[in-house]
């Protein structure tokens, strides 16, 4: 049916968006997910050939302790890993390139902390920097990440201020103690910021309001009630900010980007279909797909999370970066800059923490 489909593309999408956006490529178990997320591709380009109880058997031996998947890819899909490796490994894209889609950004980032300041100077809160600084820290590529990103700056900023609370009175025994607890809140943060913001910013939040305290010790209450009331402020009329800034063109930058993508994909594939092909048109050819490749996904991304526009043609985004990753691999083994055989997907994978 169309509506499954597109909903399983959709979360196809959503799955390879969170899974390139962090950690390192090289980790086995990361690996082995792109590996199910091309097999659960398989299963939406052939549904009648699929066998759903398979796939959630693979993702329940994935999860288990000892992290071993059993995992076997057809050729030409896995030469969609090869076409992403690829694709990844090109240098980012020129400046203005990268600068077009964040105009909204900017004008939300820069209305949201002119509103947050002046929303926290009126409320007469002693510290409006704070609401400045919350607001501009939420901004993301689109208004659904802004709105995770406000929620785990709020519950971090609450939470680091009973921290906070709770640590005060060590701090204020001397200035060596004081010194100590910002050493250990620094490496708490440095720890788990990387692992997830809202609990970094349980480190981060009393760090700072301590350090207020490195000139004269002021009081607890007065600060804990100016960094809470200007962490919500700043969350509140940030968001406003962003919903009131739309995104009006994610929805046409996505469909030139698939545009762009389709025609190098035809490029490339065109090229290789000669038997003989210029070298350096070929190259070229790879580039172009390479560079329509990587700000297609990057305008999906964008695209994905902005509120109140019209769908997005999710799966055709999935099947134009499956095509492209495939003449992608086939091009680079044209040209001899891959091995014949790469990463096909056909052993056991052995995963361990």
């Amino acid at each position: 049916h169309a509506p499954a489909r597109a909903a399983s593309a959709a979360a196809l999408h959503a799955a390879w968006q969170s899974l390139l956006a962090v950690g390192d490529r090289t980790d086995a178990t990361r690996r082995a997910l792109e590996r199910l997320l091309v097999r659960a591709e398989v299963a939406l380009a052939a549904p009648a050939d699929s066998d759903p109880a398979r796939l959630r058997a693979w993702a329940r031996e994935l999860r288990g302790p000892r992290r071993t998947l059993r995992l076997d890819i057809p050729g030409e899909h896995a030469d969609e890993l090869l076409g992403l490796d690829t694709e990844l490994a090109q240098p980012r894209p020129a400046l203005r390139h990268r600068l077009a889609p964040l105009a909204p950004l900017a004008a939300r980032t820069a209305l949201g902390c002119a509103l947050a300041g002046y929303a926290s100077l009126a409320l007469g809160v002693g510290r409006p920097y704070w609401a400045l600084v919350t607001a501009a820290s939420i901004y993301q590529a689109n208004v659904t990440l802004t709105w995770s990103r406000g929620v785990q700056r709020v519950v971090g900023n609450v939470l680091g201020v009973l921290a906070f609370a709770a640590l005060a009175p060590l701090a204020h025994l001397n200035a060596v103690a004081l010194v100590l607890c910002c050493v250990a809140l620094n490496f708490g943060a440095e720890a788990l910021m990387g692992r997830n913001y809202w609990l970094g910013s349980i480190c981060v939040t009393p760090m700072a309001l301590l350090v207020t305290e490195f000139a004269r010790t002021q009081d607890a209450t007065e600060l804990m009630t100016d960094r809470v009331v200007d962490t919500l402020v700043g969350a509140l009329v940030g968001f406003v900010a962003a919903i009131a800034v739309t995104n009006r063109r994610a929805g046409d930058r996505l469909e030139h980007a698939l545009t762009e993508a389709e025609r190098a994909r035809e490029n490339a594939a065109r090229l290789l279909a000669e038997a003989h092909p210029e070298p350096r048109a070929l190259d070229g050819a790879r580039r172009g797909l390479t560079t329509a490749l990587v700000d297609l996904r990057a305008t999906a991304d964008a695209a994905a999370g902005e509120w109140w526009q019209r769908a997005l043609p999710e799966d055709r985004v999935v099947l134009a970066e499956q095509s492209g990753h495939r003449t992608l691999a086939a091009t680079v083994r044209r040209q001899g800059l891959a091995p014949r055989q790469h990463d096909p997907g056909t052993t056991t994978e052995d995963i361990r923490p």
